[in-house]
């Protein structure tokens, strides 16, 4: 019987399931998703770029290799990782019209897997937000309420997936913008070990920092994308050659029957179930919580000292990595360049950034390049360094007496859209959960855990010992079997 897609049905996992075995053609996939595309994302800004013909093409090219563990699925890909002859805007207006030279390692692992690269994700300006509302092509709007931000900076991508615009999307994650997003919207967000997959055609923001990462409907669909992503890169010195002796997905399916954690000690974040957090969020979590002590687990609290200062190291030294990264985009090499203002090449590097560049991206190349300066560097920039060993021994003294960690993934559910815009500090709390785990290099998924009183989603953040991405799926796996936040994720749009 002939496989139907049916929306907020249809898995990464399904569909490839499907192609394989003949019941739907990678065609009629594409069709399916291209049709959802050409209907929801003018509504939810959520492309920069979309070419329905070019997909379509992907999808017909694929036809005759069925026997990939991707085969026929759509992923779209946010609009800071590369495909060649394809543009790469990282939402910027210096960017307009550049067209990539050559294709990201993570995208071509994809596509020998057998995915279709299906259209670049609307993100924040260079991946700098928390809420997509600091891209040049406009903000993107939630599919569960589009007054509301899907948050950043991979919200295009987050909002795209919860839609069902496609069943799965690349983000990027330097201080929790794919893990934020995906719980805002009610998806799984995988970030894992740095270097696990490689950066090679991720435009760099936080070098030490940033990491790829899928976002899917489900934890096992994260896996698959995992599965092909992963494995050292010779392009990217800082990727890992570590991998684990099964698949991912494979160690999921050994879990299908057990789902328990017995004998599995949780530490629950002390830090970050004080002030601050919604009282549905602490519901939500304190209840994720009881069902981790259902499912065997035993749940401590757990102190990380050092995490109230990961919020200022974090500012600190991504702006400076981010002050380095964005000297190239000049006006001169390639992007926008100012029309008019060439009597000098100061003038030509002036106007061009500043017409180019939007001013959160300024903000943080000014904060990074005053960091670096002379008579600050140690105050600041070192400093910052050695607080963040401080904080990444705390992970590693905590991961020490329990296995994974638990805490909220972001204090508050999806903000409106304009309500933080003139509030920096309070925009970027809304990472204070997430930060610390990019600081530490340790692997961190968010998973659905309930909705608050306006129908809003939860997301549960766990995160893991480094190198522990396996573990830390087969947990959230065993979690997201035991409850039906799934089932019930039914956007309104």
């Amino acid at each position: 019987m002939p496989m139907k897609l049916e929306p907020f049905k249809s898995s990464a996992e399904s569909i490839a399931q499907g192609v394989r075995g003949k019941e739907i053609s990678a065609i009629e996939v594409a069709k399916f998703f291209a049709d959802r595309t050409d209907q929801l994302h003018p509504k939810l800004n959520s492309h920069i770029h979309w070419d329905r013909k070019k997909s379509l093409e992907r999808a017909e090219k694929l036809e005759l290799a069925n026997g990939h563990p991707l085969a026929g699925v759509p992923v779209l890909i946010k609009d800071n990782i590369c495909i060649e002859g394809e543009p790469v805007t990282c939402g910027s207006k210096i960017l307009k019209g550049f067209i990539s030279p050559y294709t990201a390692t993570a995208v071509e692992r994809l596509m020998q897997a057998g995915a279709i690269p299906f259209g670049k994700a609307n993100c924040d300006e260079y991946a700098m937000g928390s809420s997509n509302e600091n891209s040049a092509y406009g903000a993107v709007k939630s599919p569960w309420d589009t007054a509301r931000v899907p948050g950043g900076s991979s919200g295009g991508s987050a909002a795209a997936v919860a839609g069902n615009l496609v069943p799965a999307a690349l983000g990027s994650d330097t201080g929790g913008s794919v893990r934020q997003p995906a719980s805002f919207c009610g998806i799984v967000g995988l970030k894992p070990t740095y270097g696990r997959i490689s950066r090679y055609g991720l435009v760099a923001y936080g070098s030490s920092l940033d990491q790829i990462g899928p976002m899917t409907r489900t934890v096992k669909d994260s896996a698959l994308l995992l599965d092909a992503m992963s494995g050292h890169d010779p392009k990217d010195s800082t990727s890992l050659e570590q991998s684990p002796t099964k698949s991912y997905a494979a160690i999921l399916e050994a879990e299908k029957e057990g789902r328990s954690l017995r004998g599995i000690k949780v530490g629950l974040v002390k830090e970050f179930m004080g002030e601050g957090m919604e009282p549905d969020v602490r519901a939500s979590v304190e209840a994720a919580i009881q069902k981790l002590k259902d499912l065997g687990a035993t749940v401590e609290p757990v102190s990380l000292p050092h995490l109230e200062y990961s919020l200022p190291t974090y500012y600190i030294i991504a702006t400076a990595e981010a002050s380095a990264n964005l000297a190239r985009f000049d006006g001169i090499r390639y992007g926008y360049r100012s029309p008019g203002h060439s009597s000098s090449l100061k003038d030509l590097y002036q106007f061009s950034r500043t017409e180019g560049f939007g001013r959160e991206v300024k903000q943080r190349i000014m904060l990074g390049t005053f960091v670096l300066s002379s008579g600050y560097y140690d105050a600041y920039y070192n400093k910052a360094n050695r607080v963040r060993k401080m904080i990444s021994d705390d992970f590693a003294a905590a991961f020490s007496k329990v296995d994974f960690l638990v805490s909220p993934t972001s204090p508050t559910t999806a903000f409106k859209i304009g309500e933080k815009s003139e509030d920096p500090i309070s925009m970027y709390l809304s990472d204070i959960c997430t930060i610390g785990v990019n600081l530490a290099g340790v692997p961190g998924i968010s998973v659905p855990c309930g909705y608050d009183s306006k129908g809003l989603p939860i997301g549960l953040q766990m995160i893991g010992p480094r190198l522990s991405d396996e573990k830390l799926l087969t947990w959230a796996y065993i979690y997201e079997q035991s409850t039906q936040w799934i089932e019930k994720a039914t956007p309104r749009i």
